[in-house]
């Protein structure tokens, strides 16, 4: 008989139900989103397999990851900050503590957590924290994907079946796609959690469901960009101002809260790779005709890759309902970081040479296919994080902060709103150990552990007024602190604080660092100490 885990409700229509059994949970993360792509935050793209959790949940409006691929995902495995963790910038190896590249003994993971809690644990999709020790040695039971970060859509071999004697799927060469096989296997997955133990009885499962989409290359089936050929033609200055009206008009932000300029380029950017200068983001009817159907096109199969997401989540969602785990099971979906700019407005070509080619007529019809290897561009991500300013790699909010939607019919009884308190990726852990009716362990595998670093979001699921908190950010020397709803932020082309009040200024716009030296002193002060505390400054 599974354990009975209770929360006791304040209120019918603002509260986690009564559950009379511990949920499934499924932790669904997209790669390189950004905060606008999805119709439910105000995008024109085709989500509504997500409009529809959406509606059925809550969607937060100011919730944050790491700011990059490898950092985030350490995060959300851990509930620590990605130096803690051991993966402060990106994989690999190395003997710098806080960046050793692989996730240490100094963490357990959620699988690791749950398993001993008497979950099943699942993964399928972009592993990315280090390909030793990899899922299965860090407490997932099976696993399918891709072990590095990006690679071809189109490829069998990129991808690795864990544990190594378990059989694959076949597919046609024409049939596969990364996309649509990560959820293959899910199912495959989903429908193994539905045998009985020893015990005769069917275990909770926790199933983490890595999506490479819509990271570069940029690729996807020629009938779903079809679908958005003619979409992006009207440019991204358009298309940022029409998310922007929508967002406001879904309450994602207030009225009051002005669009931010079309963002700028790092000065670090312009180097001799991309033959950039140092200057903005152009206008979209200053460039010439051949290079904005280039750039049209990029972003269409951009928009096709998350619209087969949408599609294969779909999938999951029927086979949930189907089998009569929808309701008691808990869904999170988020990304890793905000859209992708690299490296410049016109994207790159990796395969062709020059990162800047242009594509022309025929060769238009072409991208997003197999041998193919593009990216967007600054431009594009610019749109996709609407309203936020700057992107992955930053620590300004376009590069930050994240969807996350959450649905739980059983556990959640609020429907369609907006959750406004502020979250973390690291308080995924504390979530979890909380739902799971299980402890957070001292030690694991006889190594101590760090403590978790977040917090439950219990609470926010209810729609309680939270403490205020304080955050922090580290990666490649751009650094930020948010206290409550103050924020400091730190550019590391720039190396000066910034200061903004992100209730008033959500889109900073004002920094107000020269007008209170003593406030971002304080913060710059706190980060420091968190610095030396969490790793970030090597012991």
């Amino acid at each position: 008989m599974r354990t009975i885990f209770v929360f006791y409700c304040l209120s019918a229509l603002f509260s986690v139900a009564a559950a009379a059994e511990r949920p499934n949970m499924i932790l669904i993360l997209a790669d390189d989103l950004g905060y606008s792509d999805l119709g439910c935050y105000g995008g024109e793209i085709k989500t509504p397999n997500l409009d529809a959790l959406a509606a059925g949940g809550i969607r937060f409006t100011q919730f944050y990851n790491t700011t990059r691929c490898c950092p985030s995902r350490a995060s959300i495995n851990t509930g620590l900050y990605p130096h803690q963790a051991g993966i402060g910038h990106m994989e690999g190896r190395s003997e710098r503590q806080g960046y050793e590249g692989y996730l240490t003994d100094r963490c357990v993971t959620l699988a690791e957590v749950l398993k001993k809690a008497g979950y099943r644990t699942y993964m399928s999709g972009k592993w990315h924290m280090g390909s030793r020790p990899g899922p299965i040695r860090r407490g997932f039971e099976e696993y399918f994907g891709l072990i590095g970060g990006f690679t071809s859509f189109f490829t069998p071999k990129v991808h690795t079946r864990l544990p190594a004697e378990r059989p694959l799927r076949e597919y046609e060469e024409e049939e596969y796609y990364a996309t649509d096989v990560f959820t293959d296997y899910a199912l495959d997955f989903l429908a193994e959690s539905r045998t009985t133990d020893e015990k005769g009885e069917r275990p909770p499962f926790f199933l983490y469901l890595a999506y490479t989409a819509p990271h570069f290359p940029l690729h996807a089936p020629k009938e779903e960009i079809a679908k958005y050929a003619d979409i992006y033609t009207r440019g991204w200055d358009s298309i940022r101002e029409e998310r922007f009206t929508r967002q406001k008009r879904l309450g994602i932000v207030e009225d009051s809260v002005p669009l931010t300029p079309r963002s700028e380029i790092p000065k670090n950017w312009a180097n001799e790779k991309t033959g950039w200068a140092d200057q903005d983001n152009p206008a979209w009817e200053t460039m010439e005709t051949d290079r904005r159907n280039d750039l049209a096109r990029r972003m269409a199969i951009f928009a096709a890759m998350i619209d087969r997401m949408d599609q294969n989540i779909g999938r999951v969602i029927a086979d949930l309902k189907e089998h009569g785990d929808f309701e008691n099971t808990l869904i999170l979906f988020l990304s890793d970081n905000g859209a992708c700019a690299e490296w410049d407005p016109w994207g790159f070509d990796i395969h062709s040479g020059p990162q800047n080619i242009l594509h022309k007529g025929e060769e238009l019809e072409k991208m997003g296919g197999a041998g193919t290897y593009h990216s967007t561009g600054s431009g594009w991500a610019n749109a996709s994080n609407t309203p936020w300013r700057l992107y992955k790699h930053y620590i300004h909010e376009g590069g930050i902060r994240t969807p996350l939607i959450v649905h739980w019919p059983e556990g959640i009884q609020r429907k369609g709103e907006f959750e406004k308190s502020v979250g973390h990726i690291i308080d995924f852990m504390p979530t979890f150990v909380e739902l799971a009716g299980t402890e957070y362990p001292k030690e694991y595998n006889e190594k101590p552990i760090l403590p978790m670093e977040g917090r439950s979001l219990i609470q926010a699921f209810r729609g309680e007024q939270q403490e205020g908190r304080t955050l922090f950010w580290e990666h490649e020397n751009n650094r930020g602190v948010r206290e409550n709803d103050l924020k400091a932020v730190w550019l590391n082309s720039r190396n000066v604080w910034e200061l903004y009040d992100l209730k008033t200024d959500p889109t900073e716009r004002n920094d107000l660092s020269a007008k209170q030296p003593e406030t971002v002193q304080r913060l710059a002060d706190a980060w420091e100490q968190w610095a030396k505390r969490a790793y970030v400054i090597s012991r």
